[in-house]
């Protein structure tokens, strides 16, 4: 993945750069201490992913990615600021950012998201070569009537598991296997959660006890892929309760209580989720929400 920095101070812009190509995540192809400049650049190399200060002396980074959509960049971006102003940050996310990271630059925060990113992009392009490859496929075939292509279980599945930030989670895999075994079934209601995680298990293990184990891990990767997704819509609340993204899949994923909690540990800057979820709630919604999407 290739990475632009826009940042007027000299120190940050050296930090993300070394956090960047030092942790293998790509390489930094230009830098900027000003939008005016970044902006011209940008739309000449093209990188993949934005990295933009928020307050800047010439404009604003939220300013800078106006000019930079209008000018047909189609790239990630990602702001980086010491503002912690909500309402401020609400409309940094409304400009289509990915992620809003606080100052001071944390090297392990930088890492996460940016390899959040990377997966997001790459997912990005890999359904971007299937589309392209059905529509080729189309092509030799009579044009008498408009061929609609049908939206597989695993296409609706990750565009909900992007929305909600979790398609780098280790669970998401586990997932996206169920929601295709319960389509393949045309399921009505939800089986028991053991059923589920044994007929996963089976598609990759042979013996009982294998199976059995492997049943405990993709419940444990589930809950874990369950948990970042709360964190991830709960963090979009925060920062603009009216986000789309928060309004459909929070209410309708997690109980009212674990979200609040949860976004009251965000507010408080708690280190770790004491929240649980409903994996039976998060997996029927999902479920529901997806058979809706296909539709």
């Amino acid at each position: 993945m290739t990475y632009f920095i826009i940042d007027d101070d000299d120190v940050s812009r050296r930090m993300l750069q070394s956090i960047v190509e030092s942790s293998g995540l790509g390489e930094v192809i230009g830098t900027a201490d000003n939008g005016t400049e970044g902006v011209a650049e940008i739309l000449r190399v093209k990188p993949d992913v934005v990295l933009i200060d928020l307050l800047m002396g010439d404009q604003d980074g939220m300013e800078s990615i106006a000019q930079l959509r209008a000018g047909g960049f189609h790239g990630k971006f990602i702001m980086i600021s010491q503002v912690v102003d909500k309402e401020m940050v609400g409309q940094a996310y409304q400009t289509g950012i990915e992620f809003f990271i606080h100052k001071p630059i944390n090297k392990l925060e930088i890492q996460a998201v940016l390899e959040k990113v990377n997966g997001q992009l790459k997912l990005d392009r890999s359904l971007l070569e299937i589309r392209k490859s059905l529509a080729y496929l189309e092509q030799g075939k009579a044009q008498a009537k408009p061929v609609v292509k049908e939206r597989t279980a695993r296409d609706a599945a990750y565009h909900m598991m992007l929305d909600m930030g979790i398609t780098g989670e280790s669970g998401s895999k586990d997932i996206v296997a169920i929601m295709e075994y319960l389509v393949d079934r045309r399921e009505q209601e939800m089986p028991p959660l053991q059923e589920l995680y044994e007929a996963i298990a089976a598609k990759y293990r042979q013996s009982d006890k294998e199976i059995a184990k492997e049943s405990k891990a993709i419940e444990q990767r589930i809950r874990r892929t369950a948990l970042a997704a709360l964190t991830h819509l709960s963090c979009l609340g925060l920062t603009d309760y009216s986000n789309p993204k928060f309004e459909h899949y929070a209410p309708m994923f997690f109980d009212f209580q674990e979200v609040r909690l949860r976004m009251k540990e965000i507010d408080e800057e708690a280190p770790t989720c004491k929240g649980k979820v409903s994996i039976k709630k998060f997996l029927q919604a999902f479920y529901w929400d997806l058979s809706r999407k296909m539709e």
